[in-house]
Parts: C-alpha cells; sequence; structure tokens
C-alpha cells in the first residue's frame, strides 16, 4: 500500500532550512532551461514505506544515497588534482597555477625515493629523483613546496603511506611556520600500508610496526590535529592492479576494518578516531557499475561499523571518499580518447556521491600530464559541476532497477570477501598466505585475456586503430633535477645545528624501542631540526626491519 510517509517532509524541510541558511544561493527547486521544475530530492508524489526503508535517504544511515542529505545542491564536492614533480620550486609553481584556475584543494605527489624513505642522495634513489612526484628530503624542501600557499585556508591530500608520519610532520611545522597551528590544518594523508603489501609495492618496515605508526598518527591527531583526515584507505591502487569493482570495495573495507581493530586494541575511543578515517576509490569506466560500487561501499561500511563495532555517532558511520580516475584505461594510442574516458568516469563518480575528486590528464600514458592536459582535465570537472546538472538533484539514480540491483549485487560479493579474509585471519595473515593478491591476479589475468581475445573491447587498442604520426607532445623532467635536489640536501645538511639533529634522532630511536611510545613527538622534533627524511627513516629501519615480500 502507498503512503506518504509522515515524518519525511518535516526531515527534509528542517535539513533544507539549515542548508540555505549556509548557502542561500541553493534553492530547493529551480527551473532548466526549456521550463521544467527539479526538485531538490526527487521522489514520487505517493511513496510505499517499504519502498523507502530499503532506498533510505541522503545524509541517514546506511548512507547508500549519500553522507550529506543535500549533497551538492549545498556545495560540489572538492576539485583536488594530483600533482607533483621534479623539485619543490617546480611543484609550487604547478600549485598556484591549478589554485588559479579553479581548483579547491592540494593533492600531493612524491617521488619513489620520497615514498619508500631513501633521500635523493642515496644509491638506491639513482635515476628516480623528482620523476614520478616531487622529492622531498627535509623541512627546507616542505617549506619551498608550500611557498605563498596559506595553509588555514587550503586543504591539502598527501599519497604517503610508510613514511606517513615523517611527511605529516614536516606539513604541521611548515604550517607553525605560517602562523597556523595544527589544529587548523586539513586535509588528508594516505598513510594506508597495509594495501601497499598486495598492490603497490612502497612499503618499508613489516605490517606490524607499520600499524603501530599509523595508531600513533590517529592518537595524535585526534587530540592536535581534530580537523585532519588521518588515513585515506585506498582502494584506487588495488583496483589499479585488476581487481573487480567488488574486490576493490572488499578489500578496501577489510583494510579499514583492520585499522580500527587495531586503534582500539590500543586503546583508542572509537568516536575519536573513526570520523577523520577517510577512503580513496577508483573510478572506471562501466559508469553504472561505478555508480552502484560507490554506494554499495557506503552501506556495507555503515553497517559493519554498526554491527561489529556498536557504533552509535552517525560520523562514525559514514563513508567519506575521495576519487581518482583510473589511470589503467588510459591509452598510448589516440591519447584523446582519454578525454571521453576520463569524462565518463568523473561522472560515475559525481553520481556515486564523491567529496573530492581527481581527473586524469589525457597524455598520461605517456608521460607526466603537461599543463595544458592538467588544465583539460580540470576544466572536465568544471563542465560535469557547472553544466550537467547532475548535482542538481541527490542521487539521482537512486530508485532505478538496475542500479538498486548492482548495488545489492557488489554489495553482496564484496561482503562474502570480507568473510572469507575474516575466515583465513584476517588482512595481515591474508597479507602473508597471499590470498589477496592471488584475487586481484586471478582478476587482473582474466581482464587482460579478455582484451587479447577480443572478447574486451578497447577503442583504438584492439579495434577502432588508426595509424598516427602526431607527434604528442609530453612533459620531461632534467636530468639536472637530481643533481640539483643532492646539492640543495647537502647544503641544508651542512647548515643545520648537527648536535641538536643527532640528539633528535637519538631520542626517536630510544622512543621506537619503547613499544608505548608514540612517536609522533619525536618526529616533529627531528623534522625541526631539519632531520632528512632518510635519516628518521633509517632510524626506523634500524629499530622495525624492513620488510621483504614474499614470492607466492
Amino acid at each position: 500500500m502507498s503512503k506518504k510517509d509522515p515524518s519525511l517532509q518535516g526531515w527534509q524541510d528542517n535539513e533544507l532550512a539549515r542548508t540555505l541558511a549556509r548557502f542561500p544561493e541553493r534553492k530547493d527547486k529551480f527551473t532548466c532551461h526549456g521550463g521544467r521544475t527539479v526538485e531538490r530530492l526527487a521522489l514520487p508524489e505517493e511513496v510505499d514505506q517499504e519502498y523507502l526503508d530499503k532506498l533510505g535517504f541522503p545524509g541517514r544511515y546506511p548512507y547508500t544515497r549519500g553522507v550529506q542529505p543535500t549533497m551538492y545542491r549545498g556545495r560540489f564536492w572538492t576539485m583536488r588534482q594530483y600533482a607533483g614533480f621534479s623539485t619543490a620550486a617546480a611543484s609550487n609553481e604547478r600549485y598556484r597555477y591549478l589554485l588559479e584556475q579553479g581548483q579547491t584543494g592540494l593533492s600531493v605527489a612524491f617521488d619513489l625515493p620520497t615514498q619508500i624513505g631513501y633521500d635523493s642522495d642515496d644509491p638506491m634513489s639513482l635515476g628516480e629523483v623528482g620523476k614520478v612526484g616531487v622529492a622531498i628530503d627535509t623541512l627546507a624542501d616542505m617549506e619551498t613546496l608550500f611557498d605563498q600557499i596559506p595553509l588555514d585556508k587550503i586543504s591539502t591530500s598527501m599519497t604517503i603511506n610508510s613514511p606517513a608520519m615523517v611527511l605529516l610532520a614536516m606539513y604541521i611545522v611548515v604550517a607553525e611556520k605560517q602562523g597556523v597551528s595544527a589544529d587548523q590544518i586539513q586535509g588528508t594523508i594516505q598513510n594506508d600500508i597495509l594495501k601497499e603489501y598486495v598492490a603497490r609495492g612502497t612499503y618499508i618496515f613489516p605490517p606490524q610496526p607499520s600499524l603501530r605508526l599509523i595508531t600513533n598518527i590517529f592518537q595524535w591527531c585526534s587530540t592536535n590535529a581534530p580537523k585532519f583526515n588521518t588515513i585515506s584507505i585506498s582502494g584506487y591502487h588495488i583496483r589499479e592492479a585488476g581487481s573487480t569493482a567488488a574486490q576493490e570495495v572488499a578489500f578496501t573495507l577489510a583494510n579499514g576494518l583492520t585499522y580500527v581493530q587495531t586503534a582500539l586494541d590500543a586503546g583508542l575511543a572509537l568516536d575519536d578516531f573513526t570520523p577523520r578515517l577517510a577512503f580513496f576509490f577508483n573510478a572506471s569506466s562501466n559508469l553504472l557499475e561505478e555508480v552502484a560500487k560507490f554506494r554499495a561501499a557506503r552501506r556495507l561500511w555503515a553497517k559493519l561499523m554498526k554491527e561489529r563495532f556498536q557504533a552509535k555517532k552517525p560520523a562514525t558511520m559514514m563513508l567519506r571518499f575521495h576519487t581518482q580516475t583510473a589511470g589503467n584505461t588510459l591509452t598510448a594510442q589516440q591519447v584523446d580518447n582519454n578525454i571521453i574516458r576520463v569524462t565518463l568516469q568523473a561522472l560515475a563518480a559525481v553520481l556515486g556521491g564523491t567529496q573530492s575528486l581527481h581527473t586524469n590528464s589525457r597524455d598520461e600514458a605517456l608521460s607526466l600530464p603537461t599543463e595544458a592536459s592538467v588544465r583539460t582535465a580540470l576544466r572536465t570537472q568544471q563542465v560535469i559541476a557547472h553544466e550537467s546538472g547532475v548535482a542538481d538533484t541527490v542521487d539521482p539514480l537512486a530508485g532505478s532497477w538496475y542500479v538498486e540491483q548492482l548495488t545489492d549485487a557488489v554489495e553482496q560479493e564484496a561482503m562474502q570477501l570480507i568473510e572469507r579474509v575474516d575466515e583465513f585471519g584476517g588482512v595481515v595473515a591474508c597479507i602473508e598466505n597471499g590470498f589477496i593478491a592471488g584475487q586481484i591476479e586471478d582478476a587482473a589475468y582474466q581482464y587482460q585475456q579478455e582484451i587479447e581475445s577480443g572478447e574486451r573491447v578497447i577503442v583504438g587498442v584492439n579495434e577502432f586503430q588508426v595509424d598516427e604520426d602526431v607527434e604528442v607532445p609530453v612533459m620531461r623532467i632534467d636530468p639536472a633535477v637530481e643533481d640539483e635536489q643532492v646539492h640543495q640536501l647537502k647544503q641544508v645538511k651542512a647548515e643545520r645545528d648537527q648536535e641538536a639533529g643527532q640528539q633528535c634522532l637519538s631520542d626517536l630511536e630510544t622512543a621506537a624501542r619503547s613499544e608505548s611510545a608514540n612517536l609522533m613527538e619525536p618526529v616533529l622534533n627531528a623534522v625541526r631540526c631539519y632531520c632528512s627524511l632518510g635519516e628518521i627513516c633509517n632510524v626506523l629501519r634500524g629499530v622495525f626491519g624492513e620488510y621483504r615480500g614474499r614470492a607466492w
């Protein structure tokens, strides 16, 4: 029997009133080109209660339809383009350009030596300095990276994992030097080590000491930097390694559950740290499957938090996420086709309710993106936001039979995989026994087989090829960058207070050997003394050892 929910109208009115008070330019109803009137929350005139109970509402448990009641009617997602290359000075120039072009948040890409805790002058860094991201050796580099960028006004995401504590400490100290206290900074640090062991490979330490570092960050930030997201639990790299959509959800949420349990075991209170957990997902090209994936991930996480950990507060159950379009779908052939792929993927992220978004550039299958390509990638988001109309109503695909069935199917398959991880003894055990990596590898192999057989068409690659004789402009990193970076590092090391630095490193080692000590303060002290990333990580290597992955 159809009937109206008597509580619905009042709830909508209250939420709308609060939103319009903050964003008076956003209206409940508005007129489209052509005279059609569109509702903020599209519902049929007569609403079946059973249907509503299943579908739910935006901003309400289990958050299938979004974590905010008005979603993009209140504000657009953060347009956060991922960037970093060469030296800190060069990356700073790119950041300021992106902000001038309308970007609303920063996202930092670090070079490979930085990601695995080596200084630019280390023999292990040879040939890799500044190549796939910006080189950061000491606080001096971080000061240059954020020169003239106000850290009390700009939120920053940093894709860094094993040495996340060190880079976060550098960011905090740069903010201090700008007169911005830690409790004012906003942003996210990826800090997600578990997926590194199965999908990406930029790990340093074994799992248990790595989890300790992560928990130390949770604990320190809950008191000192409460606005900063302390982890971005990443499915992106799991998908890039070849997983299916359901596997991406399953293994990402399984990692998230591990972080929550580890923090609880260390004595942290659930509501003190979980509201600052964030997630990071891939947006691939199957538009409706991706929309369903995002909706399923939100719903499943809310249920898991409520049922496993007895979460009560809404913020503890909300899955908030950043999205990046799928780098592994970009092709070197007919690179302009990548603009179309990225547009579809970005649209899926928006229709799925992302909180922030990075759109890849057309030329990333060839090189780091050129400035012109980066601008086009950003404009893609801006056109979707301002011209497409998809942000004018909340969860516009809700109620679609196909989307709802896909949402259910992804959730069910993901839950079955999470249960298998539990049966094996949890994520760490599945890293050691190869279960998660094996699942991803099997899916990647099947996908590649489908391409090679022609069952799966990749436009311009195995169908619709053309002879291309036009050279695409690519960005190249000058080899002299490495020499310049090494020279600057030597200069910083020569000019710092050597005695104070050595004392800080000694204090860090002592703290690391004490299982109960939080390492954030000794790392902050070392950073303030201009101890380098490599020096700090080498102290921790000496205490924790290094992880060596198994050959399955």
